[in-house]
């Protein structure tokens, strides 16, 4: 029997929307799912394996990647590069699983103009007010800091609008909830499952 191919599903959203405590919430019991695996140009860390937490590459193979298209979306960060490999991802969905990419929106629009099938997940927090109070109660960032976030976030929604879903984590059972249905729902398209009808 043919397989089913699996999706490419990106995710995105503000410092402090919670989507990290959602996704893993909604993949506890799932097998159909795993995460990306970004390339870099930045040097591993001890306990990092090659393949693993990423694919370490050297600048010029990198720029070579984006040269030859292989790469979905990049992006500099302090001084390093990373970028998503397209022919990890494909591997990965023609093996049937779903692949999570957390990215930003930057990102997330290079891979909508890449994979334009790629489903698009934006999560937000049920208010501005809820996401300045969730950022001010990790105790970790500067009041300067806090106010980037938050200007961040607001030039975030206002990009965000080729995205197929908003999830709002007011609670995040309900959220994880909702992001495992939009899989499952995805999954179940006539198109992708039609494959069925001409084996019966």
């Amino acid at each position: 029997m043919a397989k089913q191919r699996g999706k490419l599903i990106v995710i995105s959203g503000p410092s402090g929307a919670g989507k990290s405590t959602v996704v893993f919430k909604a993949l506890e019991g799932r097998s159909d799912c795993c995460f990306s695996v970004s390339a870099t140009t930045r040097k591993p860390r001890p306990t990092e394996v090659d393949g693993r937490e990423y694919f370490f590459v050297d600048p010029d193979r990198f720029k070579e990647m984006i040269a030859n298209d292989e790469l979905l979306e990049h992006a500099e960060y302090v001084a390093n590069s990373y970028g998503t490999p397209r022919a990890y991802v494909e591997k990965k969905l023609d093996e049937g699983m779903n692949v999570i990419l957390d990215i930003e929106v930057q990102g997330a629009l290079q891979v909508h103009e890449k994979m334009p099938e790629a489903i698009l997940i934006f999560f937000i927090p049920p208010s501005m007010e809820e996401l300045e109070k969730r950022l001010r109660g990790r105790g970790t960032d500067s009041e300067r800091k806090i106010q980037a976030r938050l200007y961040r976030a607001k030039e975030e929604y206002a990009l965000a609008d080729f995205y197929n879903y908003i999830i709002v984590n007011d609670d995040a059972d309900v959220a994880a909830n909702e992001f495992s249905a939009i899989i499952t729902a995805e999954s179940c398209k006539f198109e992708d499952r039609k494959f069925y009808l001409s084996e019966v």
